[in-house]
């Protein structure tokens, strides 16, 4: 049997970042890059990134086009649409420093 460790951060948070071709639905659309840039200053000015903490990543396309802009946050899995810095300043206090779930912002 296979044991598995924790996982090495408590939250995992993944922007996608997409550009697509002119035209097309994308994250890239509504300034994603600059939103996680500010999510990963925000998390390391309250102490909140490291080993056991929170990670802040960008990724590729994650397939939600028709919701965008789009994050998501491991391991629970929830995904959360933004529109501004705000809104996911939001998401940093309430979910990744509170466990709790924003509704306003959940996507299914």
């Amino acid at each position: 049997m296979i044991e598995y460790a924790m996982s090495f951060y408590k939250y995992h948070v993944f922007f996608c970042t997409n550009q697509r071709q002119a035209g097309e639905a994308c994250c890239a659309n509504f300034n994603a890059r600059k939103v996680r840039d500010h999510a990963k200053q925000r998390i390391k000015e309250l102490a909140l990134d490291g080993p056991g903490k929170v990670r802040i990543n960008l990724a590729g396309c994650l397939g939600r086009c028709d919701k965008g802009p789009v994050l998501v946050i491991y391991p629970e899995g929830v995904w959360y649409t933004y529109v501004d810095t705000e809104d996911v300043d939001d998401i940093i206090e309430q979910h990744l420093q509170q466990g709790r779930i924003v509704e306003r912002l959940l996507i299914d």
